[in-house]
């Protein structure tokens, strides 16, 4: 059996992102850059997801986007959603996730010539999202708090109200509104393709599992 898109895109990601962690000309050539961009070096919306700024960030996404990517893909394949495309369309969702969640950076900062981001936190909560919208009743947990586990619609309601706050204040240096700029686009992405492709009505689905029905 082949190795997963959520297993390759973490190999992947882990390498690039230690090779960059004390390489300047890694960094400095794949890192969001807006003027850059302005150049026509347009693969800087997707190649900053392959940074991280330091072993706990790389940690973080990757576990994530390793619980929830190996679920969403596994959804995907489902006969009734999109069967022998499903490793398509989730590959679609992972690295257009990485490119709308920095479009509201990229027009914010197109001439900060002191504006650098980088990381795969977008793109992963893009897949949270999706997968969210599937299992809404799913437990999401957290390593500081075992044994915790909160339903995934609590938790994103939860996850985009303190994103907002945060992202208002702007005292940290992470990009919390590109978590909900993917975060949104995770829940679109999911509900245009079903609504396309497949015959799942996915909001009646999400409102049965939420209310019991």
């Amino acid at each position: 059996m082949g190795l997963s898109i959520t297993l390759i895109i973490v190999i992947i990601t882990a390498i690039i992102s230690i090779g960059g962690f004390n390489n300047d000309k890694i960094k400095n050539d794949l890192i969001f850059y807006p003027p850059a961009i302005n150049r026509g070096q347009l693969y800087r919306f997707i190649t900053h997801g392959l940074l991280h700024a330091d072993v706990a960030h790389l940690v973080f996404n990757m576990i994530a986007l390793y619980s929830f990517g190996e679920v969403v893909e596994q959804v995907y394949e489902f006969p009734s959603v999109f069967g022998t495309k499903g490793k398509l369309f989730y590959a679609v969702l992972y690295l257009s996730g990485l490119v709308i969640a920095s479009v509201p950076d990229y027009f914010k900062h197109r001439d900060n010539y002191h504006y650098r981001s980088l990381g795969a936190s977008g793109a992963v909560s893009a897949v949270i999202f999706s997968a969210i919208l599937f299992n809404p009743n799913g437990g999401i947990g957290f390593m500081f708090l075992p044994g915790i586990n909160i339903p995934g619609y609590i938790f994103g309601g939860l996850y985009l109200i303190i994103s907002t706050i945060l992202a208002k204040k702007g005292q940290d240096n992470i990009g919390h509104g590109a978590h909900i700029t993917g975060a949104i686009y995770g829940l679109v992405f999911t509900y245009v393709t079903t609504k396309l492709f497949t015959d799942l009505d996915i909001l009646q689905i999400f409102w049965r599992q939420v209310t019991g029905g």
